[in-house]
């Protein structure tokens, strides 16, 4: 079975010769394969299309995808866009007393699936043009678990709750204060326990313009627990929120799964480890198509996933995989310093922050760990000299180059002009070409204005900006926001190599301990109470600042078996009350 794709944001007929036309053999014997649509954008007839391939090699813009699909997807179709647009292949089932999690890439087709599940989009099965049909829908699935589900759907009987992705776009929705918008939707009358439940008690009578990411996450969660629903989805409900918040989320929404159907799309592999029962692996080619591969217990699937390879289906969908160090990274550093730091304190406000002295050496990478609003950005920003400190001083002669943590569009113009820039010359410089543009894809994004990336685009450009300046330093704020569990692998170790290579120094601040496990040489350990005080320890070597960091989490790690990857013990099971006993929270 064959596919002809065309990215239409790829696609732009004015900057090319139209090569997938003048150069496809059946255009050139007079059959019409490929033309010009009403759109003013090319579009092929996928029945007159040969395979060949050769207007893919030949589009300059590599807009086009001719793809052949495994002949098990005929007639599994679910949704599509568009002609010789994105295409959906199978749909996850809810389970009741079960978490089912969705794990992919970005791009092709989570959220779309999740839209369908919960009723926000009828599934067209193909006709683009025709639209979506309960009817079609429930003759297609005739006999099986779906029709039962789109059934329910289809008459109202079902109802749903969405949690969605992109929660910093809720104060453009809703005005007003979060108990106002709380108070909307609680059908259950249980505002005051949800609010208690998420911690987000204190911000009730704030108006929702106000609140940072990690708050504005927590309200959006209550906001899908407090409908009274059948199936409850929740769309990454771990963005801007610490280790101690997503545990929380996760206790929650387990809770709810025993008695409701419950579906989460997460990246944070730690998380959706502990948090799940199965998950779906979801593999295909960004903005062309998705399949939804059949659900596994999750431990073989994130270790599938980070094989990249479907034994039962035999199809690989990652070139490469991705592996964890058995050991943890070597303690004792024996290069210079780079920067130095006495006993630091930082007032701002009603909030304290104390940092015990430490050294940044030449050549590594310290991550810093630790709850929200502990001092972990103010901390960065005094490195970085955009903020001084109230007493104390940082040492050392270093230039620095900074990614925030909230990334705002503002330059005017196209990502490459914005890192010609911002780069210079070394745009061009064959190392940051190889070493930082291409493992992070760039490539399609070059031509797009900066103001129309999505999150995950923004994201990893900011990362390529930063990684291409020249400094000494490189402070790196939460580069894990808005990216797929395997972007967050290849950032990561992008992130090391490029440091290691130049002889450069970073800190890297993050909550997702997959990322911190890969990118780290030492850890700076922040504690404290959240918005009110935070105390700062370190660098420590690696094993010292996890175990500290995870005791203070109440949580203990072991290595999987087979991928090495941390996993993260459940509650008072054996392995936790000895690697409790024994002090060894990280790796036991």
């Amino acid at each position: 079975m064959r596919i002809a794709i065309i990215l239409k944001d790829r696609c732009q007929p004015k900057k090319c010769g139209l090569e997938c036309i003048n150069y496809c053999p059946p255009v050139r014997t007079g059959v019409e394969a490929i033309a010009i649509g009403e759109s003013g954008k090319p579009y092929i007839a996928e029945n007159l299309c040969v395979g060949c391939g050769i207007c893919v090699h030949k589009c300059p813009l590599e807009a086009v995808k001719i793809i052949g699909l495994p002949h098990e997807l005929e007639g599994e179709l679910v949704h599509q866009y568009d002609k010789n647009s994105f295409r959906l292949y199978r749909l996850p089932i809810p389970r009741e007393g079960q978490v089912i999690g969705l794990l992919g890439p970005n791009g092709i087709g989570k959220t779309t699936a999740i839209s369908i599940l919960s009723g926000q989009v009828v599934p067209n099965l193909g006709d683009y043009e025709g639209g979506g049909d309960w009817s079609k829908v429930l003759e297609k699935y005739a006999g099986t678990d779906l029709n039962n589900y789109f059934r329910g759907l289809a008459d109202g009987k079902t109802r749903t709750a969405l949690k969605p992705q992109y929660v910093d776009k809720l104060p453009a929705i809703h005005k007003g204060s979060v108990s106002d918008l709380l108070s909307k939707v609680d059908e259950s009358n249980r505002l005051d326990e949800v609010a208690d439940q998420l911690s987000i008690s204190g911000v009730l009578d704030r108006d929702i313009s106000k609140l940072s990411g990690g708050e504005l996450q927590r309200v959006a969660i209550a906001a899908t627990l407090l409908k009274d629903a059948d199936v409850y989805f929740f769309d990454e409900p771990s963005s801007y929120l610490d280790i101690y918040q997503r545990l929380k989320i996760a206790k929650v929404i387990q809770q709810l799964s025993e008695t409701k159907q419950v579906m989460v799309i997460e990246h944070d592999l730690a998380i959706i480890d502990f948090l799940a029962d199965l998950v779906h692996i979801m593999y295909g080619s960004e903005g062309a198509y998705g399949v939804m591969a059949h659900p596994r217990a999750v431990r073989t699937s994130i270790n599938v996933y980070l094989e990249g390879y479907l034994r039962e289906e035999n199809i690989r969908f990652r070139e490469t995989e991705i592996k964890f160090e058995r050991r943890p990274p070597r303690n004792d550093w024996q290069t210079e310093s780079l920067v130095e730091f006495t006993n630091i304190t930082k007032r701002i406000k009603d909030f304290r922050l104390k940092v015990s002295g430490g050294t940044i050496r030449k050549g590594e990478v310290v991550g810093a760990v630790g709850p929200n609003a502990t001092g972990k950005t103010t901390f960065v920003k005094i490195l970085a000299g955009e903020i001084e400190p109230t007493s104390g001083e940082v040492m050392g002669e270093v230039t620095v180059s900074y990614k925030p943590q909230y990334i705002k569009p503002e330059f005017e113009g196209t990502v490459r002009h914005m890192l010609m820039t911002n780069i210079g010359k070394d745009f061009d410089s064959g190392f940051f070409q190889a070493e930082v543009a291409h493992p992070l894809t760039l490539k399609y994004l070059l031509d797009k204005e900066v103001g129309t990336l999505s999150g995950g685009e923004l994201q990893r450009v900011a990362i390529a900006e930063c990684l291409g300046k020249q400094a000494d330093i490189y402070l790196i704020d939460e580069p894990s926001a808005y990216l797929d569990s395997a972007q967050r692998m290849t950032t990561s170790k992008t992130i090391r190599r490029v440091i290691e290579k130049m002889s450069k120094s970073a800190v890297v601040v993050d909550h997702d301990v997959y990322m911190i496990d890969l990118i780290s040489d030492s850890l700076m350990v922040f504690t404290g109470e959240p918005s009110v005080k935070g105390v700062a320890e370190g660098p420590f070597a690696m094993r010292e600042g996890m175990n500290r960091f995870l005791k203070d989490v109440d949580i203990t790690f072991r290595r999987d078996q087979d991928s090495s990857r941390p996993r993260i013990n459940k509650k008072d099971s054996r392995l936790d009350r000895e690697q409790k006993s024994k002090g060894e929270y990280y790796y036991g």
